[in-house]
C-alpha cells in the first residue's frame, strides 16, 4: 500500500487536471472578461470532473503560454484567488502546479491547503524555455521554511518539451532521484500535454524503483489506460476529460465518467 490511499483514497489513483485559463499578465489573458470569467470557467470544469468521478485534482496555469520557469507575483496570486473561491466546492483532495516554478508551486500549496505538487525539481535540461535548471536543496528547504513539510513531492523526471542535458538513461536518473531526494513520486511525461507516455519508459522506470510511486503524467486515454495502469501507480489525466479530448475545450462530464468507470473496473480486476 502506497502514500495514495493515505492521501487521495485509492491506489491506482487518478489524479484529474483543472486546467485554468490565462490569467493577468499572461499573453492570452482576456481582460475583458476579467478573472470572474477564469473562476467560473474553473468552477465549471472542477465540478465536472468531480462529479464525473476522479480521486484527486490538481489545478495548474495550464493556458499561461508560453511558460516560466521564474514565475511572476501576478500569477500565484490569481491562483490562490481561484482556489480560494472554489474551495467550497472542492470535494476531492487536490494539488497545484505553477508552472513551471518549484518554489512557487508549494507557495501556492502552503497558502491554499493543497496535499501534493507536481513540478520539475531535479535536473537540468535543454528546453522549449531555455537552458532550465533547478536547485532541489534549496526547494526542499524552502518547503520546511513555510511549513509544507506534509505536502507530497511529484517529481517530473521526464519533463515535457525538454531533454536531460547529461547523458544518463532513465534508470540511473530515477535511481539518484529516489536515493537523493526522496520523492513522494516519480511522473514519466509524454512530449506534451495529451501525448502518450511511453509505456517502456514507464515500465524500466517502475523496475528501477519499485518501491517509489510511479505515475503515467500525460496522454493516458480509454484505448490505453489499461496497459498504463497495469505498470504506473496511478495517472495525471487532463486532455482526455476535454470535450473531444482537444487540449484547449472545457472538460465533458460524460467523457469523464465513462473513463472512470473502467478504471474502476480495472481496479476490482
Amino acid at each position: 500500500m502506497t502514500w495514495l490511499n493515505e492521501v487521495i483514497g485509492t491506489e491506482k489513483a487518478i489524479i484529474a487536471m483543472c486546467h485554468l485559463l490565462p490569467l493577468p499578465g499572461d499573453p492570452s489573458f482576456q481582460k475583458e472578461k476579467g478573472m470572474e470569467y477564469v473562476v467560473e470557467m474553473a468552477r465549471k470544469d472542477l465540478r465536472a470532473l468531480q462529479d464525473g468521478g476522479v480521486d484527486a485534482v490538481m489545478f495548474s496555469n495550464e493556458f499561461s503560454l508560453p511558460y516560466l520557469t521564474d514565475v511572476k507575483t501576478e500569477t500565484v496570486a490569481a491562483m490562490a484567488r481561484i482556489i480560494g473561491e472554489l474551495k467550497s466546492d472542492i470535494k476531492i483532495p487536490f494539488g497545484v502546479n505553477v508552472l513551471w516554478d518549484a518554489k512557487k508551486s508549494l507557495d501556492l500549496a502552503a497558502a491554499t491547503g493543497a496535499q501534493f505538487v507536481r513540478e520539475i525539481f531535479t535536473g537540468v535540461y535543454a528546453s522549449d524555455f531555455g537552458i532550465w535548471n533547478t536547485n532541489v536543496g534549496e526547494t526542499v528547504r524552502h518547503q520546511y521554511r513555510i511549513g509544507a513539510e506534509n505536502v507530497k513531492l511529484l517529481f517530473n523526471i521526464v519533463p515535457e518539451a525538454a531533454k536531460y542535458l547529461a547523458d544518463r538513461d532513465i534508470e540511473n536518473v530515477a535511481k539518484s532521484t529516489v536515493f537523493n531526494n526522496r520523492p513522494d513520486a516519480l511522473c514519466v511525461s509524454g512530449l506534451t500535454a495529451g501525448t502518450e507516455t511511453d509505456s517502456q519508459i514507464l515500465k524500466r522506470v517502475k523496475e528501477a524503483v519499485p518501491e517509489t510511486v510511479v505515475l503515467a503524467n500525460t496522454g493516458v486515454r480509454m484505448q490505453n489506460l489499461e496497459q498504463q495502469l497495469s505498470i504506473a501507480d496511478g495517472a495525471v489525466v487532463g486532455t482526455t476529460f476535454k470535450l473531444d479530448g482537444k487540449f484547449e475545450n472545457h472538460v465533458d462530464q460524460v467523457r469523464v465518467r465513462a473513463f472512470m468507470e473502467k478504471v474502476k473496473a480495472f481496479r476490482q480486476g
